[in-house]
């Protein structure tokens, strides 16, 4: 991949009334290709070749939404991440060459909102931004989503985008907020990961596990033991639930202690993944078939 360190901010739509995103790739044919097609979707873009030069038109202006590969010279796409996540939430898609799952779940564990492999279709990574800049809502929530929101000592306020247990605020990404609030909003009721994924991600298309990874990092928040997690459920063959007290004793008595008590193995959130949904492997190809067009 060709470095270019040196790379020029892109000129910005006239009016960036989509909003303004970060494009950081090394390579300059990606992200002039990247860049043209967010421009034209009447997005003001900005363009970085490395991590620092990222870093430094990051603090200089917040953008939107952040495209960034994940293989960049002086400084790798996580290390980047982490560091715009340590100055306050901010949409990110990964964008690069490695598609192993183990990379994926790093880059989603790390905090970005999505992750594109290359190579993939421009027209298709236009409609992931619009998508996660959609889900991090930049208009008002309708009086329904708007209403606090609260069980088992977990408190959120849409509005104000804060949460809370038990008195102490909780540190979610945007997409785990919008996780954790959906199942509040929904105690008892089973989800499956395909369901989550179109109901909190507005995805109908994408990589399933993405929900699986913000479960696992919302139960290491919210769970007094997130091994043996006791609100976020897993439901076997289906998917997962948020039991609030009162709620979960009902069911205990007719569950499994290795369905819902016992640790969740790497093993066992395996056989979750492939009992969960038959069309994921479906799912996967048309996505992989779209990023290839």
């Amino acid at each position: 991949m060709e470095n270019s360190p040196s790379a020029p901010p892109h000129a910005p739509a006239p009016e960036g009334r989509r909003g303004r995103v970060l494009v950081v790739d090394d390579d300059p044919t990606v992200a002039e290709v990247v860049v043209g097609y967010l421009h034209r979707a009447g997005y003001a873009v900005e363009r970085a070749g490395d991590g620092p030069a990222a870093l430094e038109r990051f603090a200089a202006a917040r953008p939107d939404l952040v495209v960034l590969d994940l293989m960049l010279p002086a400084m790798d796409g996580f290390e980047v991440c982490r560091r715009m996540r340590a100055h306050g939430p901010v949409p990110v898609i990964m964008l690069t060459a490695r598609g192993d799952e183990e990379d994926r779940i790093l880059g989603l564990e790390t905090g970005a909102d999505d992750y594109v492999t290359k190579p993939f279709s421009p027209r298709e990574l236009v409609l992931r931004v619009e998508s996660v800049l959609r889900r991090a809502g930049a208009g008002t929530p309708a009086a329904e989503e708007a209403r606090p929101l609260s069980g088992a000592g977990l408190c959120l306020d849409p509005v104000a985008r804060s949460a809370s247990r038990d008195g102490a605020g909780l540190a979610l990404t945007l997409r785990e907020f919008d996780l954790l609030a959906f199942l509040l909003r929904h105690p008892g009721r089973a989800f499956g990961r395909e369901e989550l994924m179109r109901e909190v991600w507005g995805w109908d298309f994408g990589d399933l596990s993405t929900v699986t990874v913000h479960i696992r990092r919302l139960r290491g928040k919210v769970e007094q033991d997130p091994a043996r997690p006791r609100l976020i459920r897993t439901v076997w063959g289906v998917g997962y639930r948020l039991d609030l007290p009162g709620d979960g004793e009902a069911r205990e008595a007719g569950e499994t202690a290795g369905a819902t008590g016992a640790p969740e193995s790497p093993e066992a959130t395996r056989a979750i993944e492939a009992s969960e949904s038959p069309e994921a492997p479906g799912t996967t190809d048309r996505t992989a078939g779209a990023a290839r067009a």
